[in-house]
């Protein structure tokens, strides 16, 4: 346990970098839970997801972000703004680049706007994915990101292979500052029930599906009941939008079977999530164009 007299830091802090940089899957290493979804399709993230990392001498707070993009639909301006935001009020900033990908123009304009940043904010090159390659090549990836910005540390990582993982989180926590706690003990997040079952929804959704759909897809949890003369059952009724009648389709699937699929898959999750047996009620509906429609992208809580 702490001492009076030990230093405690306590804080907050973000993972910025491109689409599907493995910035979710460090936020969850970190924190010991899942508490942000994952996919392999890039712009996963659509929150930002905040998960606790407790220990004796600190407390840091997690940012999950979406990914900094060059927008096509107004949805998209609106996940960059709430990147930049984001990263305008942390304490330390980690620039996640996968050491499986060689450093292109998107990284060096995330750079470019960090640069600024990095005046009152230290920010820490963080090259994720290191299980994928070999040594060699995270050297050189090493090497690479030193060229792309002045950092105040640089790790090289793997939440796979739990690589490196506590000393990245030493890293961030030396930039804290000293304070409180800020959650109480156990707490692993503070999103609402409601947004973690969607985005579980969703993520279950996105496996599977290619193109356009992954970015077309919605979700949001209308009610979630305590099922009558029952005290271990929840009935949870959520909506999975899409923006056009073939879309609705390809989600079904043939006679419902892919919809069977999702729900099951989220149901796993979901019940460890919460603790208690569910019984989840699916809807596909059509929204037209929702990510280019603000009130319906309101609607839908973006």
């Amino acid at each position: 346990m702490t001492t009076p007299d030990a230093l405690h830091r306590s804080g907050f802090a973000c993972f910025v970098g491109r689409p599907n940089t493995g910035k979710s899957t460090l936020t969850n290493a970190l924190v010991g839970s899942k508490v942000a979804i994952t996919s392999s399709k890039p712009q996963t993230t659509r929150h930002a997801i905040r998960g606790i990392v407790h220990r004796d001498d600190a407390q840091l707070i997690i940012v999950d972000t979406p990914g900094l993009h060059r927008p096509r639909t107004l949805l998209g301006q609106r996940l960059n703004d709430v990147v930049r935001a984001t990263w305008s009020e942390v304490d330390v900033v980690g620039f996640c680049v996968p050491a499986d990908e060689r450093i292109g123009p998107g990284d060096r304009f995330i750079a470019t706007e960090l640069v600024k940043l990095s005046r009152h904010t230290p920010v820490i090159g963080v090259v994720t994915k290191t299980d994928l390659v070999s040594r060699q090549r995270i050297a050189d990836q090493l090497v690479a990101l030193q060229d792309v910005m002045e950092f105040a540390d640089i790790v090289p990582v793997s939440a796979v292979d739990d690589f490196q993982m506590s000393t990245l989180a030493d890293l961030l926590i030396a930039r804290l500052p000293e304070g409180p706690q800020l959650y109480p003990d156990g707490e692993l997040t503070d999103e609402p029930e409601a947004v973690l079952i969607a985005e579980l929804i969703r993520e279950a959704a996105l496996e599977g599906v290619r193109d356009e759909l992954p970015h077309s897809i919605a979700v949001t949890v209308e009610e979630i009941l305590p099922r009558e003369g029952r005290d271990d059952l929840l009935d949870i009724y959520a909506n999975l939008y899409v923006e056009r009648d073939s879309q609705k389709g390809i989600v079904l699937g043939h006679k419902g079977e892919r919809l069977r699929t999702v729900g099951m898959t989220a149901r796993r999750h979901i019940a460890a999530l919460l603790g208690s047996k569910i019984y989840l009620h699916l809807h596909v509906k059509v929204a037209k164009d929702w990510q280019r429609d603000p009130r319906q992208l309101r609607r839908l809580g973006f």
